[in-house]
């Protein structure tokens, strides 16, 4: 039996472009003939989420707008054509929130390339709300045993980065350079590709981020602030010498995404995922041809993916590191993301 639903319910909205974000009452929203309701509980804070706010990315975002993309929460009610979630099912808001199932990208399991895709707390609203709409087909299914703040980060972060090291074909037993590797995505990329049986050259600045980052598995570490050559230093934590087979780019400065093809080893792969504002990829058409060096971007995952980086997190081997925040203190996370003190991934409580 579905529960007793309130009229309203406390939001941080974005009325518009640049902030300041607003903490307040606003409607409960009801879910259309193929969604779910999905009562959240934590959300998890993603860079993206700052970039909604501050509007500057070449992506309109609808105004106003309740950001968050990280929502993990109960089903309290579904439409009347939705057959395969249950209500007080554990389900997941994430980045895609629909997309028509129908086009050629969805077809091929490709739905985040989808033209008609939904993007939750950008396109549409998303998770930094008590509760909110989504796709049931799109929703991630939670076990009923994972508790739901540890696993909101993955709902982005983890899923986005397990489906960079799937893209970038590295094998176990083979080298992956992660850059931003103490953020958010990174702190969660260095477990993912240390279960997948990769050594982990992790690449970030500061004491604290070194030491996470061990922790975490990775087996060496550059400091880019300290380095005097970082593409010689990365290159020398490698076996031969001649560099990972694989970088994975979820830092949030230009820099990075110019510098990584030239400290890959030849025939390795360079996956961009990470989206600084304004920035550009750029390597040496020669070296890029003579190396065989491929570069490709690789965005969220699909269906698919989302089912097995959950599978991960149940089973143990990857652990999210966060901390929970009330919702209403959101802006903190914001001021703390401008400064580049963030450890891990901050988790709201919509409760607080």
């Amino acid at each position: 039996m579905a529960p007793h639903l309130p009229e309203k319910q406390w939001a941080q909205v974005i009325e518009k472009t640049g902030g300041p974000i607003a903490y307040k009452e606003i409607p409960v929203p009801k879910p259309g003939p193929d969604q779910v309701l999905v009562n959240i509980k934590y959300s998890g804070v993603c860079h993206t989420d700052l970039h909604a706010l501050n509007g500057d990315w070449p992506l309109a975002t609808k105004l106003p707008l309740v950001g968050g993309h990280e929502g993990a929460g109960i089903v309290v009610a579904r439409g009347e054509l939705v057959k395969d979630v249950e209500i007080g099912d554990h389900a997941g808001v994430k980045w895609l929130n629909s997309s028509c199932l129908a086009c050629d990208f969805c077809m091929q399991m490709d739905e985040p390339l989808c033209p008609k895709a939904e993007l939750s707390g950008y396109t549409v609203d998303g998770t930094f709300q008590q509760y909110c709409v989504a796709n049931a087909a799109h929703v991630a299914r939670i076990p009923k045993d994972v508790p739901l703040d540890a696993i909101a980060p993955v709902l982005c972060a983890g899923i986005t980065v397990y489906k960079g090291l799937k893209e970038s074909g590295v094998r176990p037993g083979q080298t992956v350079a992660i850059v931003g590797a103490g953020g958010g995505l990174g702190s969660l990329a260095c477990q993912y590709a240390k279960a997948m049986g990769l050594t982990v050259i992790a690449i970030d600045t500061g004491d604290d981020k070194k030491k996470m980052c061990e922790e975490l598995g990775a087996s060496s570490f550059v400091d880019f602030a300290t380095s005097t050559n970082v593409v010689k230093d990365v290159q020398s934590k490698t076996e031969d010498g001649f560099g990972p087979h694989a970088v994975i780019l979820v830092a949030v400065s230009e820099k990075p995404f110019q510098q990584a093809s030239e400290y890959v080893r030849p025939r390795g792969t360079v996956i961009a995922i990470g989206l600084p504002a304004g920035a550009f990829l750029k390597a040496p058409v020669f070296d890029t041809v003579l190396r065989c060096i491929t570069i490709r971007g690789s965005y969220v995952g699909n269906r698919k993916d989302t089912a097995e980086a959950l599978e991960f997190f149940r089973r143990g081997v990857i652990k999210a590191p966060f901390k929970v925040i009330g919702m209403s203190e959101l802006q903190k996370v914001y001021d703390m993301m401008h400064e580049g003190k963030i450890l891990g991934r901050y988790v709201v409580d919509t409760s607080k």
